[in-house]
C-alpha cells in the first residue's frame, strides 16, 4: 500500500476511536476503610454525588452535608442545616446562608474542596444515623460501624459507556 494511503487509513481509524474515547464515563464510589486501612465496604455515588445525613448528637436535629465531585475533585457542596447547635453553622468566605424551604438554614456554594478525596468520620451511634444517601442508595454506618473510625475515599474509575 503507498504511504499516502496508508496515512489517510491510519488518520481514519484514529478518527473513528475518538468517539469511542470520548463516550467514556466516570464512575464514582466511596470506599468505606477501619482505622487499620481495611476496606469494609464500597458505596456506589450516582453522578458524582452523595450526602451524609445524620443527626446532631447533642440536640438530635438532622443535618445533611451533601458533596459533589468536579474534575474528579471531591467538594462540600452545601449543608441544610435546622438549627445552628454546637459546631454547626456559618462564617464569612464559606458560603452563601440562606433560609431552607423545608425550615432551618442552607448554606450553599461552599465549594470546599476535600484534600486527597478522602476524610476521617467517627461514626456515631446508631441514634446519631450517620447514613450515605446517593440517588435510590443508602448505607447506614452507624449500623455498619457505631463508635469506630472510618475512612471515607472517593475513587474514580473510568468505564466505556454502553
Amino acid at each position: 500500500m503507498p504511504q499516502g494511503q496508508l496515512m489517510l487509513l491510519s488518520l481514519v481509524l484514529l478518527l473513528l476511536a475518538l468517539p469511542a474515547a470520548a463516550e467514556q464515563q466516570p464512575v464514582y464510589t466511596l470506599e468505606i476503610s477501619n482505622s487499620k486501612q481495611q476496606l469494609l465496604t464500597r458505596f456506589p455515588v450516582h453522578q458524582g454525588r452523595w450526602c451524609m445525613h445524620w443527626k446532631h448528637s447533642v440536640t438530635g436535629i438532622a443535618v445533611q452535608d451533601c458533596y459533589r465531585t468536579d474534575n474528579q475533585q471531591m467538594l462540600l457542596d452545601h449543608s441544610w442545616q435546622p438549627d445552628f447547635a454546637a459546631g454547626l453553622g456559618h462564617f464569612e468566605g464559606r458560603g452563601t446562608l440562606s433560609s431552607h424551604p423545608q425550615g432551618g438554614y442552607l448554606i450553599e456554594d461552599i465549594d470546599e474542596p476535600v484534600a486527597e478525596n478522602r476524610f476521617w468520620l467517627r461514626v456515631g451511634a446508631e441514634n446519631v444515623g450517620h447514613t450515605l444517601v446517593s440517588a435510590d442508595k443508602q448505607l447506614n454506618l452507624s449500623k455498619l460501624a457505631a463508635g469506630q473510625r472510618l475512612q471515607l475515599q472517593l475513587v474514580t474509575d473510568v468505564q466505556p459507556d454502553n
